[in-house]
């Protein structure tokens, strides 16, 4: 009964967090931003793993200050790597502890670029693109890998022939 009762609250604080995530793409980010960070007090810093890397990706999106955003996804990364693949899959519909990392790398990568420190932005999205097989072939998967490959253009890094690694393949004469 108590490890019932465990799973019930921590199916709770994922649906809590779900529910405010939802208030954010609804657009009222102030609002949300205070909720987060009323659950992140709830759990603590050393509060579920999942909770908190849940938690600390999304809060990193209600933030205004670039700074206060690359915190938030550096609290998210380290989270993940307290995570173990069972813990997740207590969590219905929850991906692979590998799968996470693209995302996370590439958050980190776009912080860095909005802080104007190009290098931290490249190491971070060489990660995630050597951590992009771990992704399914889904729509979240083909998402995550579309904006790598944004940020690689962007930075300079992407293979703008078109014959990169999410490319077609290239055709031998």
């Amino acid at each position: 009964m108590a490890e019932r009762q465990g799973q019930t609250t921590a199916d709770a604080v994922m649906t809590r967090i779900g529910q405010v995530a939802i208030l954010h793409h609804a657009g009222d980010r102030e609002e949300a931003r205070h909720r987060f960070l009323d659950l992140w007090a709830e759990i603590g810093e050393d509060g579920d793993p999942l909770h908190r890397c849940t938690l600390a990706h999304y809060l990193a999106d209600t933030q205004d200050d670039p700074s206060d955003e690359l915190a938030w996804d550096l609290r998210a990364l380290t989270a993940a790597e307290e995570l173990t693949d069972d813990r997740l899959a207590e969590h219905e519909g929850a991906l692979a502890v590998r799968a996470l990392y693209p995302s996370l790398h590439l958050n980190l990568a776009a912080d860095y670029v909005k802080l104007g420190r190009a290098g931290a932005a490249r190491t971070h999205l060489r990660r995630a693109r050597g951590a992009a097989d771990a992704l399914g072939e889904d729509r979240y998967g083909d998402g995550v890998r579309a904006a790598i490959s944004r940020l690689e253009l962007r930075l300079g890094e992407g293979d703008s022939s078109g014959g990169g690694a999410w490319g077609p393949p290239r055709q031998r004469p």
